[in-house]
């Protein structure tokens, strides 16, 4: 079985999106996807808003560490944020490393639905890529 690891600073919202549409579009393929991150922030409840509007229900995922067996294990890891991808440890030479540089929405600034706004763009642009990663 394929293994996808999505990693960022927090694990709180643009890798816990992309685990999610991971598994919304990679598990039949039959791909295990996980998210973590170098640190855990846990859930945004944004994130958890943002990805119910396009119904999928996050609100089981927790903010996890990376975990060591899993990063060893992994056919392709996914850094989606220049933190991760500098403090991550060293990529395993029996995996691939993609960086996908998305911007923070939880660093968003304005009113509530401009913030809104910016967790959507997050949201589709993960979206499109994790579509574009199947085969």
């Amino acid at each position: 079985m394929e293994k996808i690891y999505f990693l960022c600073t927090g694990n709180s919202c643009r890798s816990q999106i992309a685990e999610a549409y991971g598994k919304k579009y990679l598990s039949e393929q039959g791909v295990e996807v996980r998210s973590a991150g170098i640190e855990t922030h846990g859930l945004n409840p944004r994130a958890v808003k943002i990805m119910a509007e396009d119904e999928i229900d996050i609100t089981d995922q927790i903010s996890e560490l990376i975990d060591p067996d899993y990063f060893a294990q992994a056919d392709l890891i996914i850094t989606l944020c220049g933190d991760a991808k500098d403090n991550c440890p060293v990529i395993p030479k029996t995996a691939t490393h993609l960086h996908w540089g998305v911007k923070d929405p939880a660093k968003a600034q304005g009113s509530e639905a401009e913030i809104a706004e910016q967790f959507r763009a997050v949201r589709d642009e993960i979206k499109q890529k994790i579509q574009a990663l199947k085969k």
